[in-house]
């Protein structure tokens, strides 16, 4: 499927944008499961001003949609109209600030990890298990073993669909359990966290136990989207999932898995759809088996083919 072309529009409106332009640029290959159609538009800003300038100019009736590292994310096989932004190597930077590390929201939460750990600070180990970049953490207050962003954020940079800029206490992301409660439309571009003074080498052991446990007891090395399903209010998801039967169930080329059955996994010519679906019929099959609606936890974009 091919959307109209936005690129001659945008270039004539934003004859200062620095940024990459590409239309009709197929997403899949920047998912983790590696399905999906094409973004109609996607742009990769140069920087926070540049990003600015992009969605102070982009005509309003035009969507726009965020995406990360691709790692709790299905793209759905008809694409995604209107623009697409991912953040690059204009928002990889990492600075230590004595116990505070700011960084980036396109550097993958496990680096802030290891820049923690080589700086001795402690507190943000749990980043080694949140698959991702720090945008994405920050959207839904992503966590691992223990501990959440809302823990460690102290405010976060973010720019709105007019091109605003805003700074946000941890206070201002009215945060729950996987949940962030600044406007959607708001586009994170950097986050400061705070940490405390640490004994490098016992960081890294703590982090050597989370990547064991994870390789363990997870798919990692799969075609996957992380966790499927949030964990409903004093239970666990896959536990409901095992015990409706679901661990290793298939449809087409997509199947749960069977190390960790709240992970899916496209077993290697899956489409989205039947991804998505697989994923409706295991929410299915646990509200009949126990009664509990299983909210999604990958995040589903675009439109079906």
């Amino acid at each position: 499927m091919a959307f109209p072309d936005l690129v001659p529009l945008v270039n004539k409106t934003m004859p200062e944008l620095r940024g990459r332009l590409l239309a009709n640029q197929p997403l899949a290959e920047l998912t983790w499961f590696r399905v999906g159609g094409p973004a109609q538009l996607l742009f990769m800003p140069e920087d926070e001003s540049d990003l600015c300038y992009f969605l102070a100019r982009l005509p309003a009736e035009l969507s726009v949609t965020v995406i990360g590292l691709g790692s709790n994310l299905i793209v759905r096989d008809g694409g995604v109209p209107g623009a697409v932004v991912r953040l690059g190597r204009g928002f990889n930077g990492i600075g230590i600030e004595d116990t505070r590390i700011r960084a980036g929201a396109a550097v993958p939460d496990v680096k802030i990890a290891r820049a923690a750990q080589e700086a001795g600070v402690a507190g943000l180990s749990f980043m080694r298990g949140i698959p991702g970049a720090i945008g994405g953490a920050l959207r839904m207050n992503g966590g691992a073993y223990g501990r959440e962003t809302k823990d460690v954020l102290v405010e976060a940079r973010a720019v709105d669909r007019q091109g605003g800029v805003h700074v946000l206490s941890n206070a201002d992301m009215h945060y729950a359990y996987r949940h962030c409660g600044a406007p959607d439309d708001y586009i994170f571009t950097e986050a400061l966290f705070a940490g405390e003074r640490g004994d490098a080498k016992l960081i890294a052991a703590e982090m050597e136990k989370i990547t064991e446990a994870r390789e363990a007891t997870q798919p990692v090395k799969s075609r996957t989207g992380g966790s499927t399903f949030k964990n409903p209010p004093g239970g666990k998801a896959w536990q409901l999932i095992d015990a409706a039967g679901c661990r290793g169930l298939q449809n087409g080329g997509a199947q749960v898995s069977e190390m960790h059955c709240n992970f899916l996994i496209n077993r290697g010519d899956a489409t989205a759809a039947e991804i998505e679906m697989l994923g409706e019929t295991v929410r299915k099959k646990v509200e009949e088996q126990s009664g509990v609606k299983l909210e999604w936890e990958i995040k589903r974009i675009g439109i079906a083919a």
